[in-house]
Formats: C-alpha cells, sequence, structure tokens
C-alpha cells in the first residue's frame, strides 16, 4: 500500500511541479495531464482488488522519460519529468500483500459438477 500512496503523491508533485519549479509551455501541460492520472490510479490500486490497475503508472511513467525529448521540456522540467517517471514504474512495480483471493472467472460463477463418490460398502452415495 505505501507505494501506492507515493504514487499519488508523485501525481499530485506532477501537478504542482510547473509552479514550484518555474516552467511552462508543453511541460507544464503534459504534467498537469499526467498528474492526476497518475494519481487517480495510484489511489483506485490501493485496494487490493483494484491493484492491477497500478500498470497505468507503468505506462505513464514510460511516458515521463519520453516526454522530454518528443515536447522539448526545459532542464528543470526534463529532470523532474525523468525522476518522477523512473519512480513511478518503480513504485508501480511493488506487489503489496495478497490477503484473499478474488475473481476465478466463469469457474466462480458456474456451479461445481463433481462426480459423487460411492459408498465405501457400495451403497449410497454420498
Amino acid at each position: 500500500m505505501w507505494a501506492r500512496i507515493a504514487n499519488a503523491v508523485l501525481g499530485i508533485w506532477l501537478m504542482a511541479a510547473p509552479a514550484v519549479l518555474g516552467y511552462g509551455g508543453a511541460a507544464r501541460t503534459n504534467d498537469r495531464i499526467v498528474g492526476p492520472i497518475a494519481a487517480a490510479f495510484a489511489t483506485i490500486a490501493i485496494w487490493e482488488v483494484t491493484r492491477s490497475v497500478r500498470f497505468v503508472n507503468v505506462a505513464l511513467g514510460g511516458w515521463l522519460l519520453l516526454a522530454p525529448w518528443i515536447l522539448g521540456h526545459a532542464p528543470a522540467a526534463t529532470v523532474n519529468s525523468l525522476v518522477v517517471g523512473a519512480l513511478l514504474i518503480g513504485f508501480a512495480l511493488v506487489r503489496g500483500t495478497v490477503e484473499q483471493r478474488f475473481g476465478g472467472g466463469w469457474s466462480a460463477l458456474l456451479p461445481s459438477h463433481t462426480v459423487p463418490e460411492e459408498h465405501p460398502a457400495g451403497g449410497e452415495p454420498r
């Protein structure tokens, strides 16, 4: 759970970084779009049943690693994008503890068709 919280904080940081570090243009727009998406998916992934959505942050982190060269970021925005992108990927790959199993696909919805066992003395099935 700590890794999801860290990614949510990173998403919030992305929204604030343009004002704090003083950069604008495409880098500011990019961070203000990616930040809330990263924070939202990290928050959703806190719960065990929805933990697999954390992989969206792997894709967002990959984009942040590429964005400085595609969008032409300023030096401060480039460093911020590279550091936050790497951290997003790293924290998104932390699995977390599994306390319950959810789902099971169609087999969980369909009744089990087991063959009844015969009584040891050859009598009625159990």
